[in-house]
């Protein structure tokens, strides 16, 4: 593969050239298969060495970080521009037993429910009708973070072993994708940003628009909150330092709630494969403090019920007044397209199959998914107007015809079952040993 080769510079570890290694793992992310870990990778990629890329992934010291800054800002020359979007959201990893680097009992969102998992927190780049991942953080619960032989044992550097919620990743990434020179001018966000105040500020104050998901119970001002310090009656008491809203808030539910029909139109979200998606729409403007600022921020609130279920759902923006409501609904259902990247990576180019435990290792296979991925998106972006439905499966579908495999003949799949078989009886041999003793 062409890409592979033009990383190649970031597979160098001392003197040792460990790109045909990476092109392998790629290979194997992007060739058509039931599992793509690296056991079965063995299987179909040619010239494939389970040891050597157990240790590749796991344990070889090239930077994962100078590699995803590559891969964003290809990614940022395909799809970026000032109406392009950064979308932040997390992704759940289901895994057994404790040892894997971050993982817990918490929230899956892939599984809908709390489950032992680890969970990463993702940003992709949109343009609204293609995005790709650029960034990548692991999330360490407080039972890791608070375990110093845990994470040393995880290969966790003691750079990364501070706690760190999941906001504050999200906001590390918005920070390194403008250091980097990605060109966007909006931030998506579910509503477990959006209920992080602090973050909508700093994104405003770094020049940004956002819209950010909340839920029913957000409390929003009606009128500008204009905080004061109250002065003590008579000179009497302890001097006063909270500041108090002139105004009260109210929940965002109940602001749309009574709000008239003739406020609310009928609003086209996106395209979709099954026509336009709709929604009906209200907003106001409303002011959002946070009890310490000196004064409220003006934004938009929104609500829109979907023109399907009939959910109504929130969101924030800090949008200027004269932006239309049809782009603020747009802007936001523009969150589609990260969701829509979870679901291709982990059906399409094996996101979710690695086998690995490390810290160290689960970066490295997070990197190498965002170089499949924006090899599927060069060549979707490279044959959009003569094929303009590609999809990643029809990608992977044209790279099981092209690309070699070393499972082509009858011998090959023979051969690959006796060797799984050994493995498999070996490890049922050896946990009988164990048992026994």
């Amino acid at each position: 593969m062409n890409l592979c080769a033009s990383f190649s510079d970031c597979f160098r570890a001392a003197r040792h050239d460990l790109a045909p290694k990476a092109r392998r793992y790629v290979v194997g992310l992007v060739m058509k298969a039931p599992r793509k870990n690296m056991e079965r990778m063995e299987e179909y990629v040619e010239d494939y060495d389970y040891q050597a890329q157990q240790q590749f992934l796991s344990d070889s010291p090239w930077e994962h970080r100078p590699l995803i800054e590559r891969v964003a800002k290809e990614v940022g020359a395909l799809v970026g521009g000032e109406d392009s979007m950064l979308l932040i959201d997390e992704s759940g990893f289901a895994k057994k037993g404790n040892k894997s680097a971050g993982v817990a009992r918490q929230w899956n969102g892939r599984l809908g429910k709390v489950d032992n998992c680890q969970v990463g927190v993702f940003a992709a780049l949109s343009d609204g009708r293609r995005a790709s991942l650029v960034d990548a953080r692991l999330f360490l619960p407080e039972s890791w973070t608070s375990d110093a032989g845990r994470c040393e044992e995880a290969k966790i550097p003691e750079a990364e072993r501070q706690a760190r919620s999941k906001p504050e990743l999200a906001w590390e990434m918005i920070r390194q994708a403008l250091a980097q020179g990605l060109r966007f001018g909006w931030v998506g966000l579910d509503s477990l940003y959006g209920h992080a105040p602090w973050l909508l500020r700093e994104i405003e104050n770094a020049g940004l628009l956002f819209t950010a998901d909340v839920h029913r119970d957000q409390r929003v001002y009606i009128h500008d909150p204009a905080p004061y310090l109250p002065r003590r009656k008579a000179g009497l008491g302890r001097k006063f330092t909270a500041l108090r809203a002139r105004s009260e808030s109210v929940e965002i539910a109940g602001l749309f709630a009574a709000a008239p029909s003739r406020q609310w139109s009928a609003v086209q979200v996106r395209a979709g494969t099954k026509g336009p998606v709709k929604a009906r729409a209200c907003r106001r403007r409303v002011w959002l403090w946070d009890g310490q600022e000196k004064q409220g921020r003006p934004w938009w609130a929104v609500c829109f019920i979907d023109g399907v279920t009939g959910e109504r759902k929130y969101f924030l923006s800090n949008a200027g007044e004269k932006v239309a409501l049809r782009t603020l609904v747009q802007k936001r259902g523009t969150r589609y397209w990260i969701e829509r990247c979870f679901q291709d990576a982990k059906t399409s180019v094996g996101m979710a199959d690695y086998q690995a435990r490390g810290w160290i290792a689960w970066h490295h296979h997070m990197a190498l998914v965002m170089l499949a991925m924006l090899f599927v998106l060069r060549e979707r972006k490279l044959h959009e107007r003569e094929v303009d439905l590609l999809s990643y499966q029809d990608i992977v579908e044209l790279l099981n015809v092209y690309l070699p495999r070393a499972d082509r003949t009858k011998e090959a799949v023979l051969e690959s079952m006796r060797h799984r078989h050994a493995q498999r009886r070996a490890a049922i041999e050896s946990a009988r040993r164990k048992f026994q003793t």
